[in-house]
């Protein structure tokens, strides 16, 4: 089933508004990505609007991390997920998505990246 995000074809009151015109293309969504933590990395580049591209994030086994101490980044492998201020199930299914709290070989980290549109993982690291 697709999801359209364009107007609803009913009024505040319930009743029905008179269709000026038929659903177009650039009016369809898309279900959520939801990134998983897996073994291998897993992308896909799709078409958005005006041409340009989205690289969607299917799975991921590391992280872009930046140490505010050091001030550089290093490439990190995701243990696990600790915490999801989006939905607290999302930390038993492995779910990232930006403010995940993810656990990292060099320690606890915050994702500020958005992986389901930018196709990579980047955190940046807490004290």
């Amino acid at each position: 089933m697709t999801i359209f995000q364009g107007k609803s074809g009913k009024k505040a009151t319930g009743g029905s508004l008179k269709q000026s015109r038929k659903k177009r293309r650039f009016e369809l969504g898309r279900e959520p990505t939801l990134t998983k933590l897996g073994t291998k990395t897993e992308r896909k580049v799709i078409r958005t609007m005006g041409g340009n591209t989205k690289v969607i994030l299917f799975t991921a086994e590391t992280a872009n991390v930046y140490d505010a101490s050091e001030k550089k980044i290093k490439k990190a492998k995701i243990i696990t997920v600790k915490a999801n201020p989006a939905n607290s199930h999302y930390v038993q299914r492995n779910i990232i998505n930006k403010g995940t709290v993810i656990a990292t070989e060099i320690g606890d980290a915050v994702v500020t990246s958005r992986p389901g549109q930018d196709g990579v993982i980047n955190a940046k690291l807490l004290k």
